[in-house]
């Protein structure tokens, strides 16, 4: 089949586009060469077969130029992590970028339409497990504006068939955001901030895309929104030590108290955020250490036959290898 993967320069999308590729399909990438790292991406993936339409996600014309003859869109383009930009860049990116997506999509005759959310829609959910339909209630602008982009694709009123998945934590080879734990893990240098006992349920790469192509092909997936996470939670304590052992680093030391530190993030965002400057700290990223989840996934069980199968150890190892390969770490 012909794809559409929004989002291609990313971590996520690149793996998409090169597992759809390994399985024959034809695979078109909508993205913008920012950096080199965005560039080597889509540079990767044109050298396998892959066509790439460059452009903005909230350019109409780009859009409907990248949905002619596709039948399935993958959309995957998000703001999400900057924050040293306007709350109105999150708007035009995570909500409109997503309901002009999905109205090109419709346009061009696209059979489905494969939307990537994410957990942030939740919010706070403190204590106990997070089921598929637990209440929303977005805690930041990120969280808040994938909400509405779920909103605009159930609101679509055409014949494409859609589903949403909202997507955990992610990791795995091709990722670089994890990069700095594991330097820190080796040289015994990555803080642990407050008890480090809060729940990530991560997911490792290939299950995500496990998920994604359930949702892609199923017809239980029409209509339906999906969590997809990995096997089991763990916490931020036990998702340090696999790495540390991973790298043959020494026991963590270092302990820092939460409120404090969450004080110097609201701070420094506070201070550097007017300016246009990405802050080094910010209260986003000390989600990391405060937020806690843990999914049952049983929507996805039942309709999509999801079964993630990479733990921690494996993951890591898995992670750990692919950076080594790159000559990301010692």
């Amino acid at each position: 089949m012909q794809t559409l993967v929004t989002g291609a320069t990313g971590f996520i999308g690149s793996r998409l586009a090169h597992r759809l590729l390994d399985e024959g399909h034809a695979v078109r990438l909508l993205g913008l060469r920012r950096n080199e790292v965005e560039e080597a991406y889509l540079a990767e993936l044109e050298a396998r077969g892959a066509t790439t339409v460059e452009g903005s996600i909230t350019d109409e014309a780009v859009l409907n130029d990248a949905a002619q003859g596709v039948d399935v869109v993958f959309h995957l383009a998000a703001a999400q992590h900057e924050a040293n930009v306007p709350d109105q860049l999150f708007h035009d990116v995570n909500v409109t970028g997503t309901r002009l997506m999905i109205e090109a999509a419709e346009r061009a005759g696209a059979r489905r339409f494969v939307h990537g959310s994410s957990i942030g829609v939740y919010g706070w959910i403190v204590g106990g497990t997070v089921h598929d339909d637990s209440p929303l209630d977005p805690d930041n602008i990120y969280g808040v504006t994938k909400q509405l982009g779920e909103e605009a694709v159930r609101q679509h009123g055409g014949s494409i068939e859609w589903s949403i998945a909202r997507i955990s934590e992610v990791y795995g080879p091709g990722d670089r955001r994890l990069i700095k734990m594991f330097r820190g893990a080796q040289n015994g240098r990555f803080p642990m901030i407050g008890a480090g006992d809060n729940l990530h349920h991560l997911i490792y790469i290939d299950d995500l895309l496990d998920g994604l192509l359930a949702a892609a092909e199923k017809p239980q997936a029409v209509g339906r929104c999906y969590v997809l996470a990995g096997p089991e939670a763990v916490t931020s304590k036990q998702m340090l030590d696999a790495i540390t052992a991973e790298v043959s680093g020494p026991t963590p030391k270092i302990k820092l108290p939460l409120t404090p530190m969450l004080w110097a993030a609201q701070l420094c965002e506070g201070v550097l955020r007017p300016l246009g400057i990405q802050p080094p700290l910010h209260p986003r990223r000390m989600n990391f250490y405060r937020k806690s989840f843990q999914f049952t996934m049983e929507e996805a069980r039942a309709a999509l036959d999801y079964a993630p199968r990479v733990d921690l150890t494996e993951g890591v190892r898995r992670t750990g290898a692919w950076y080594r390969e790159q000559g990301l770490i010692a």
